[in-house]
């Protein structure tokens, strides 16, 4: 048998659209499994063929609702190992609990610790994941991480556009590096918004670092989640003079006011990926889906190859 025949992919309930689109891409088909609950709620998975010795991928990004798909995939690698899988890699394109990665005040937990612990407890041996909160989040996994960058994909989108006279804007001093690197790749200068976060899911911007009139304008985030942050860059953006804004993001959570909010405020176009899987009530005309599935079919390849992964980027 080729070592390619014992490359198989597995899905939880997640995001089952990616996962097809990605064997699609491996010109695979997605293993036989069952993922369903017990009467009580209980997660109940059956493996339907073997994998025995097998290079064995579980997609599952640990998007809404989070504990449900956690805790779907900690499952789903359990059953695979102890039916003798030879190596275990949980792809995780969007990977919740990130945001608590150090304590800011005394008796916070460490969620991204805390999780990378439980994925190598229940006996994943690699995991593969796309624009994590905090980079430094790989170093709490005592197994190879691929941290994979949604840059590219955004970059490439904004190119073909042929934008005039844009510049590249963070939302918040943390994502100044994200934007520097879209800002290299479409060849356009960066701006800074100042902003204050008095509590979770709360902004306030407080000033704008660099020239925006006049311009079109480019807002990159890893994460949009309430829309908060955005929404309100934005006006704060078109006081200041902007002409268009367009805003950006790998992975759409988009909880709560979120859809409303990106209504409201005066964006052009809102560009996400397929990390997360939106359902029809998320889904507005600004709205813009990138699919990722060719970069992880592609990293998936390299790795059950031993080949670079980096070199996708170089």
């Amino acid at each position: 048998m080729s070592s390619r025949n014992k490359l198989k992919i597995f899905t939880g309930n997640a995001n089952v659209m990616l996962a097809e689109e990605i064997a699609q891409y491996l010109g695979a088909s997605l293993g036989s499994a069952q993922v369903k609950r017990f009467s009580d709620g209980e997660i109940q998975v059956r493996i339907n063929e073997s994998v025995r010795g097998a290079d064995v991928y579980l997609i599952q990004p640990t998007s809404e609702p989070v504990n449900e798909n956690l805790m779907e995939l900690l499952v789903m690698i359990d059953a695979v190992r102890r039916a003798s899988a030879r190596r275990i890699t949980a792809v995780v394109p969007y990977y919740s609990y990130a945001r608590q990665d150090r304590k800011t005040r005394a008796r916070d937990p460490i969620t991204a610790k805390l999780v990378a612990n439980l994925l190598f407890a229940s006996g994943a041996r690699r995991v593969m994941t796309m624009d994590l909160h905090a980079g430094q989040i790989q170093g709490f996994f005592d197994i190879p991480v691929d941290h994979l960058p949604g840059v590219p994909i955004l970059a490439e989108y904004f190119l073909q556009q042929k934008l005039e006279n844009v510049v590249v804007v963070s939302p918040d001093l943390g994502g100044v590096q994200r934007a520097r690197e879209l800002a290299e790749r479409i060849q356009a200068p960066i701006a800074i918004i100042d902003k204050r976060r008095p509590e979770p899911n709360v902004s306030e911007v407080m000033n704008i670092i660099g020239d925006i009139e006049g311009k079109k304008v480019i807002m990159i985030d890893d994460i949009i989640d309430t829309a908060g942050t955005i929404s309100q860059g934005a006006r704060a953006m078109k006081q200041w003079g902007a002409e268009e804004i367009y805003t950006c993001c790998t992975h759409p959570v988009l909880s709560g006011p979120a859809i409303e909010r990106l209504q409201d405020a005066p964006i052009k176009e809102v560009l996400v990926t397929n990390t997360i899987d939106l359902p029809e009530g998320k889904m507005m005309d600004k709205l813009k889906i990138l699919s990722v599935a060719p970069l992880l079919g592609e990293a998936i390849i390299r790795i059950h190859e031993d080949l670079s992964v980096s070199k996708l980027f170089d």
